[in-house]
């Protein structure tokens, strides 16, 4: 069930039934702990993408639309003129534009989904450049979680992928947007984002990435306008021979604004560099960053690069970094409980990777907390 402002709760339009893909079961269980729920009881709306390929679309809620990209453009060419690539240009930044494929969604006026929606991103063969655009549009007062899954299967060697996705967040909607990945070791990886919050609007960004890979190299933006709140979260690792290049920038054009920015970083020998901007053009803003890594093994890299630029007396804005290895009292504290050392190393480092630093709801909460300990646990 869901609801909708004014309306108390309402029924999907259409029954929720599980997903057919025919993928094989392990790709499936894949993408099931990236958060993908192939039955769909608990989202609203899905979008599944292999390669270039759309292997699944649908909206199971009213005021919801979920499509292709080169669907919607034919359906509402206004899409190309009014909002493909005017997040970017907004900051002056250049995007790729010779994509293929991605997805469109649209959360209608005043519409609450009190499920999330999902999609997901799945690579499936050797040396492939999945090259997406998506565009995302919260209008007036709505208020949703956006799940993305992305993964790759073990045949996608030396693959590639580009996602650059526009967020349009108008008059006081609140959008959540949750990325999960987890991908093969030897493929490559480059988001870009933009974020444009309209006045009273709240952006939620939670990134989360524990599994090897060659390397992911990321500077989300947000650009808030007045009374606008930004949270950008990440949990990630860097093992042996990755390196795991984490942004997140938020950039203050009108007053009352707030946002915070805050990272946990883990090396197990490979090289994480958590960046953090926080950049107001205006007056009476609050702003804060935080970023802690934890070094395993002695191999290990972590660069923390946070930086506050303003030109005004009247902002409250403030940043701490920290970098350490595993405590020799917590983890003597437990060898002495009876937890071998292996456990106990690892026991530390899921705490230290605390999902509860993500801006998500509890259900939602749990679900990537069982994520977490499943990718963790694999991965060490």
């Amino acid at each position: 069930m869901w609801g909708l402002p004014g309306q108390g709760k309402v029924k999907a339009l259409i029954m929720a039934k599980n997903i057919e893909t025919n993928l094989p079961k392990e790709d499936q269980e894949k993408l099931e702990k990236v958060g993908l729920d192939f039955s769909q009881k608990s989202r609203s709306a899905t979008f599944i993408q292999q390669d270039d390929s759309v292997l699944f679309n649908k909206s199971l809620l009213e005021g919801i639309e979920i499509e292709p990209i080169e669907d919607a453009w034919e359906k509402y060419p206004e899409l190309k003129t009014k909002y493909y690539g005017k997040a970017f240009k907004t900051i002056d930044k250049d995007y790729p534009q010779d994509t293929r494929g991605g997805y469109f969604i649209r959360i209608k006026k005043g519409v609450t989904a009190e499920f999330p929606i999902q999609s997901c991103l799945f690579l499936n063969n050797k040396q492939f450049r999945q090259n997406v655009h998506n565009i995302v549009i919260a209008e007036e007062g709505s208020r949703v979680h956006l799940i993305t899954g992305c993964a790759s299967s073990k045949a996608a060697e030396e693959a590639y992928h580009l996602g650059v996705s526009e967020f349009f967040v108008e008059k006081n909607a609140y959008l959540n947007f949750t990325m999960i990945h987890r991908w093969e070791k030897d493929v490559e990886v480059t988001p870009m984002s933009v974020a444009i919050v309209e006045d009273g609007g709240s952006f939620v960004s939670n990134y989360i990435s524990l599994s090897p890979v060659r390397n992911i190299k990321m500077y989300p933006t947000a650009v808030l306008n007045k009374n606008c709140k930004a949270t950008f979260s990440s949990l990630i690792t860097a093992y042996k021979d990755c390196l795991v290049d984490i942004g997140s920038r938020v950039i203050f054009e009108g007053p009352g604004s707030s946002a915070e920015i805050i990272s946990r970083a883990v090396s197990f020998g490979g090289t994480a560099i958590a960046r953090g901007d926080l950049y107001s053009q205006t007056v009476d803003i609050k702003a804060h960053l935080e970023c802690q890594g934890l070094i395993v093994t002695e191999t290990g890299k972590i660069h923390a690069i946070p930086e506050l630029r303003t030109n005004y007396r009247d902002v409250d804005m403030s940043h701490e970094a920290a970098i350490g290895k595993i405590s020799k009292e917590e983890l003597d504290y437990l060898m002495a409980r009876g937890i071998p050392k292996e456990e106990a190393q690892s026991l530390i480092i899921r705490g230290f990777l605390d999902v509860n630093i993500l801006t998500i709801p509890e259900e939602i909460r749990n679900e990537v907390d069982r994520l977490a300990d499943q990718t963790l646990s694999g991965g060490m």
